[in-house]
This record gives structure tokens, C-alpha cells and sequence, in this order.
């Protein structure tokens, strides 16, 4: 991470793991953590965290593009690099120099997991669009929510559609049982590669101990980054 003085905290993990829900409680608990007016906190998402991604968005999990004329796995990779090089220059790195704490629902770790590992396309390729989309920009801290994929499409297809999402069927919360096991295991190899910046937290608990352990995991990294704000707290 070398954009500023912000810190950048990704939410990753597959279909139903309860990013959205956890990415808010933990934003609470920060506000009430953190000094008041010491440091702003942003919260954004991939896709769809500028004007321009929320069209693609749309256009990403619509089932009716692939029922309609198909949408072909190197488009889809491509649409996704658009949306983060898109995402990355309007929204990320200028919260990040203005110093604030960001917090984003899914970013290249996902790209990887879902169209390296459960669409089979070219690892290496998907590195270079990642570092021409993102301009080096890496985050200070992974939170992976890990969950068996079978609880986790029965939990997502359960949820009523929340406000601003599409209507509908999605189309990662519609493909196979094998991809979203797919995409797992590319998670789990992410969290291999780079234990010290990405921690797994079991979602399979109740919300509150999930909850719990993110605070556990982001205290230990407060104390480290904001040291002299916390102390005084």
C-alpha cells in the first residue's frame, strides 16, 4: 500500500458469507473505537463503487446477458478490470491520500477466485490486468470469510434483494455447485500465499462471533497503524 497515509481493508469470500453485514458492523464498531474526528472512514464496494461501475454492475451479475447472447469468461474478466481500474482512480486512491480508513467488499483477491480458479482462466494473465487495473495499489489488510459453499449459496438465495441490488436471479449466485467450490479453494490458496495479510475468519459462527474475531483481527492492526491516535483514546 503506497497511496498516502490511509490504510485499505478488503472483505473477500464467496456467495452468502455475509461480507455486506459484517463490513457494516465493523464500520460501527470502528466509529465508537477510534477517536472522533481523528480519522474518516469510507466504505465502498467491486463492482460498483463509482457511476460508471454500478452500470457494470448491472451488467456483470444480469443472468439474462448469458441466457440472452452469453457473456464469454474473458469479457466478464475484462468488465471487471474496467470496473476496478475505474474504482481505483476516482475513489480509492484519493480516499487513501486523504488519509482515511477505507473499507471495500471484494477486490483482486475475487477476480482471482472467480475467474481464475472457478472460470479456469490464465492465473498470470489476471495478475497483469490486476496491476494495470489497480496501478500497484494492494491492500493493508484481507479479511477472508470462509464458509462451506453449500451454507453459503442456501444463505444468499434466501436473502430478499436488498436496495440497489438487481432483481432477480444473479449470475455468480447461479453457476454451479463446482465453481463456487472452485472459487473456495482459490480463496484458500490466496490465504496460503499470503498469510500475513490475509486472515481467514470462519463465518460459519453466529453473526456476533464473527463479528468478534474481525475485531480481534483489526485491533492487532490498529495498534500498529494508529498508535499515537489509540493511545490518547
Amino acid at each position: 500500500m503506497d497511496a498516502g497515509k490511509g490504510r485499505f481493508i478488503v472483505f473477500e469470500g464467496t456467495e452468502g458469507v455475509g461480507k455486506s453485514t459484517q463490513l457494516r458492523r465493523l464500520r460501527q464498531w470502528l466509529a465508537q473505537r477510534l477517536p472522533p474526528g481523528v480519522l474518516s472512514i469510507a466504505v465502498t464496494r467491486e463492482p460498483g463503487g463509482t457511476d460508471l461501475g454500478q452500470r457494470l454492475r448491472a451488467l456483470l451479475l444480469d443472468s439474462a446477458l448469458t441466457e440472452a447472447e452469453g457473456l464469454p469468461h474473458l469479457t466478464e474478466l475484462l468488465l471487471y478490470a474496467a470496473d476496478r481500474a475505474q474504482h481505483v482512480h476516482t475513489t480509492l486512491k484519493p480516499a487513501l491520500t486523504e488519509g482515511a480508513l477505507v473499507l471495500c467488499d471484494r477486490y483482486t483477491g475475487s477476480t482471482i477466485a472467480y475467474q481464475g480458479y472457478g472460470r479456469g482462466l490464465d492465473l498470470a494473465l489476471i495478475e497483469r490486468l490486476n496491476a494495470i487495473a489497480t496501478g500497484g495499489l494492494t491492500p493493508d489488510l484481507t479479511l477472508w470469510l470462509d464458509l462451506d459453499v453449500r451454507e453459503g449459496l442456501r444463505r444468499a438465495r434466501q436473502r430478499q434483494p436488498e436496495a440497489g441490488e438487481l432483481e432477480g436471479k444473479d449470475r455468480m449466485e447461479a453457476a454451479e455447485l463446482s465453481f463456487h467450490q472452485r472459487v473456495r479453494q482459490g480463496f484458500a490458496a490466496l490465504a496460503a500465499a499470503n498469510p500475513q495479510q490475509i486472515v481467514r475468519i470462519d463465518a460459519g459462527l453466529p453473526e456476533d462471533r464473527v463479528s468478534a474475531q474481525i475485531q480481534t483481527a483489526m485491533e492487532q492492526h490498529l495498534q500498529q497503524w494508529y498508535p499515537q491516535h489509540l493511545a490518547s483514546s
